[in-house]
Formats: C-alpha cells, sequence, structure tokens
C-alpha cells in the first residue's frame, strides 16, 4: 500500500511579504483539496523567517511573523540567525510564547540551563494512515553572538547525526530542517544517509527540483518569498520504505492574486508605522547624509558609536546611512529608516602596525560603489570607508586623536559587525574583539540622541 505524503516549505523569507498572502491562499487551498482526498500534508519553514530590516518585524519584535505563521497552519519551524542573533535573548526567549506549531532546534540551549517552551530538539507527527515522520533541526553557527546573548551552541552537525541514528530506530521517515547552508547540507547527507530529506536555507540557493546526495535529497528555496516549495514522498507502508521522493518549486509571482492582496501587504507595514511612529528625540537641525563623502551625520553617528564602545577609534562605511536625521521631531521610524540594517557593532584589538595598514586598505578607490549584499547590510550602495579619530601625517606615522600612536600600546578600533567576517579586512576575522549586543545601530543612535539633544 502507497501512501502520498505532502510538504510545503518556505526559507528565508526575511520579512518580504509582499507574496505572502497569495502563498498562503495557494497552501491552505492545495492542502484542502489533498486532505479531501485523504492525502495528508504539512507546512514547514526554515527559518530566517523575520527580519529586523522590515518596520512590522521591528515594531512587533518579530511576534508579528508569528501571528502570520500561525494564521498560515505551519506545522514546523526552525530557527535562522535573523530569529536567534537579531534579538536579546529575552526578545526570543519569549517570541514563540503563542506559537500554535511547533519549533524544532537541536543545537541551541540556554546558558543559564532554562530554555523556553517552545524549544525542542525534534518532533515526530504521524500521518493519518499511521506513518511516523521524526522532524529534526539546527540553525548556524554564530557562536560569538550567541553565547554574548547568553545562550550556547553544539556543533550543528554532529548533532543533526545523532538525532538522525536515534530516530531511525523509532520513526518511518527522517526529516531535517537545515538553517546551515548548502555545503553544510551536502556534507551532512554524505555523512548521514539516515535522512531521507533535507530542507535547506540560509545560503538562499535554488534547487528547482531539489538535489540528491547519497540518496538524500537536499531541498532550497531561494530567498525574499520567491518560492514555495512542494515535497511529495510516496511510502509503501508494507514494505516501509519511501519508493519516491520528490520536490518541486512553485513561483509564487505567478501563483493567481488574491483580493485584497495589496491591501493586507499595506497593512502590515500600517501596523508597523502605526507602532514607531514615536518620538525618540528632538534636534535643532537636520543632518545630513552623504554616500561618498564624510558628513554632518556621520560625525553624529562616529560620537555615538565612541563613546557606547568606549573605542579609541572609529571605522565604517558612509552607506550605512539610508536617509538624513530631520529637523525637529525624530522617531523611532525615522531612526529605522536611516539605520533598517540588523548589524551591531564590535570592538577589535589592533596594534598601531594593524591600525596603519587598515587605514590603507580603507582608501580603496573601488569599494565606495560596490552594490553590497548581505552581511546584515540592508542599504543600496558600500559608500566611502570613513575613519574617526586615526589618520596618518606626511611622515607616514600614525596619529591616534591627533596624538602621535604609541608603538607599544594596543588600541581598540569600533566598527560594524559586517567587517568582521573578514571580506574585506581579512586581519579582523582573527584579531581580539567583542561584540555589542543586542544593540542594533539605530538603537545605539537613539540613546545617543536622547542624551546629546536634552
Amino acid at each position: 500500500m502507497l501512501e502520498k505524503i505532502h510538504i510545503f516549505h518556505t526559507n528565508d523569507l526575511h520579512s518580504h511579504f509582499k507574496y505572502w498572502p497569495r502563498m498562503q491562499s495557494y497552501v491552505k487551498e492545495e492542502r484542502n483539496n489533498l486532505a479531501r482526498i485523504g492525502e495528508t500534508s504539512y507546512l514547514f519553514d526554515v527559518g530566517d523567517h523575520l527580519d529586523r530590516s522590515n518596520i512590522y518585524t521591528e515594531a512587533t519584535i518579530g511576534k508579528g511573523n508569528v501571528q502570520l505563521l500561525n494564521e498560515a497552519e505551519y506545522d514546523v519551524v526552525t530557527i535562522g540567525n535573523n530569529e536567534g542573533i537579531t534579538l536579546s535573548h529575552n526578545e526570543l526567549f519569549h517570541l514563540y510564547d503563542d506559537a500554535n506549531f511547533d519549533v524544532v532546534v537541536g543545537n541551541i540551549d540556554a546558558v543559564n540551563g532554562r530554555n523556553p517552551a517552545w524549544l525542542k530538539p525534534y518532533v515526530v507527527l504521524t500521518t493519518e494512515k499511521g506513518t511516523q515522520l521524526g522532524i529534526i533541526a539546527a540553525t548556524a553557527m554564530f557562536d560569538v553572538y550567541y553565547e554574548a546573548l547568553n545562550w550556547q551552541l553544539v556543533e550543528a552537525r554532529s548533532t543533526l547525526l545523532r538525532l538522525a541514528h536515534q530516530l531511525r530506530k523509532e520513526v518511518d521517515i527522517v526529516l531535517c530542517l537545515s538553517h546551515l547552508g548548502i555545503t553544510e547540507d551536502e556534507l551532512l547527507a554524505e555523512e548521514c544517509p539516515e535522512i531521507d530529506v533535507i530542507f535547506g536555507s540560509h545560503t538562499h540557493h535554488v534547487l528547482p527540483e531539489g538535489k540528491l546526495v547519497n540518496g538524500v535529497l537536499l531541498t532550497g528555496g531561494g530567498k525574499f518569498g520567491q518560492y514555495t516549495g512542494h515535497l511529495v514522498i510516496e511510502y509503501d507502508k508494507k514494505m516501509r520504505k519511501i519508493v519516491e521522493k520528490k520536490d518541486t518549486l512553485i513561483h509564487n509571482k505567478d501563483l493567481p492574486n488574491i483580493q485584497n492582496e495589496q491591501q493586507i501587504v499595506q497593512s502590515l507595514e500600517d501596523e508597523g508605522i502605526r507602532i514607531l511612529d514615536t518620538p525618540v528625540f528632538t534636534t535643532e537641525k537636520s543632518y545630513n547624509k552623504e554616500w561618498f563623502h564624510y558628513s554632518q551625520l556621520s560625525d553624529l553617528f562616529a560620537h555615538a558609536i565612541l563613546e557606547k564602545s568606549g573605542a579609541d577609534c572609529a571605522l565604517f562605511n558612509a552607506g550605512i546611512f539610508l536617509d538624513g536625521l530631520p529637523k525637529g521631531n525624530v522617531t523611532a521610524l525615522d531612526v529605522h529608516r536611516i539605520f533598517p540594517h540588523p548589524i551591531n557593532l564590535c570592538t577589535i584589538e589592533l596594534s598601531v602596525t594593524e591600525i596603519k595598514e587598515i587605514y590603507m586598505q580603507s582608501k580603496n578607490e573601488e569599494w565606495p560603489y560596490i552594490e553590497l549584499k548581505g552581511l546584515g547590510f540592508r542599504g543600496v550602495i558600500f559608500g566611502k570607508m570613513l575613519t574617526y579619530g586615526f589618520s596618518m601625517n606626511d611622515n607616514r606615522q600614525l596619529l591616534i586623536n591627533g596624538k602621535l600612536a604609541d608603538n607599544n600600546h594596543i588600541y581598540k578600533l569600533v566598527t560594524l559587525d559586517l567587517f568582521t567576517f573578514g571580506y574585506f579586512y581579512p586581519s579582523f576575522k582573527y584579531a581580539k574583539k567583542q561584540y555589542i549586543l543586542p544593540e542594533f545601530l539605530r538603537n545605539i543612535m537613539i540613546d545617543y540622541g536622547q542624551s546629546f539633544f536634552k
């Protein structure tokens, strides 16, 4: 006897809600049709559903995303780095308090030993015909961030291997929600053929019909609500084995429009505006932004991050400012418009020689025009690299706040965390550093503004 099991899946939505209403409508209709012919279906999300660059998500601190997942009748979700490290410990602890679905993450625990009630290492789902599906999951290894937020991570692949071997003896089908990226998914498949399907995410890869690795089917549905995945498993109950598994991607933009679709999407933004449109401080003048020069806003921001960090000097790109600071009442919405990025500050300890090298690298004439994507950056172009508190004189000597640097001293530089991943400044990746969490740039600007503009 063959049983067909259907699993619809999404990943890396990043709070892009443009196609959300039609996707919900499509999946609900499909699931209702399947139920009428006696075929079981589920709906999974593989993380990064929320992104605090979206004002609705920001205003509701992700709770609005959970409500949307509830309304769409998701069955199982896992967390991505946008859920895991862009919220404070308390905000993540309570994010899923009202969830009507299971949240599965096998490689994270609270440092103090008290985990939220929603956190499960795995779940077992049972179809209408009694077939048992074991669901395991893991999220990306941003160890340093999680530790600073009082969470501890266990190595993802070894955790999934252990859970898969455990569940393989207890269930009929083993499925994995992986917010680890395509490379890790392939390695996991090579090591663990006990897993039947790995639902992929994090690296935003697109696998139109999935990809078989060592008998394990891998999926990938891009990003930003581009696709809805539809996995079909044919399971032979008599032989107790899968005889076919096939994944397809549905282009959400090609799904039919639904009634009041634009109004539904707009209502989310309107709700975000309503919540965030509250004054946080008042200025006596406007502060302009520039992408290719120093500006009044960059000067103000530099003072803010130097005060916050206690660093000797600062480094950041001018493209981080998406708008200027208005004159008069400034709202949380205004500051979010300037700094939509889920980016944190980081202090780095550097020698005089290293800072001189960084200073010279920052003069790269190509960088300002880069259309930067990812690394938490939500802007348009990179912009000029701005240095505050350090420079070099005509004799190529380093000056720290106008004074000759002490070659025997280690200085502290404050910068954006996106520079610590090694792409622009490889030396930052291995230097001694400390991330300033959980505050984003906008939170630091608000705190500074409230004290500066008294």
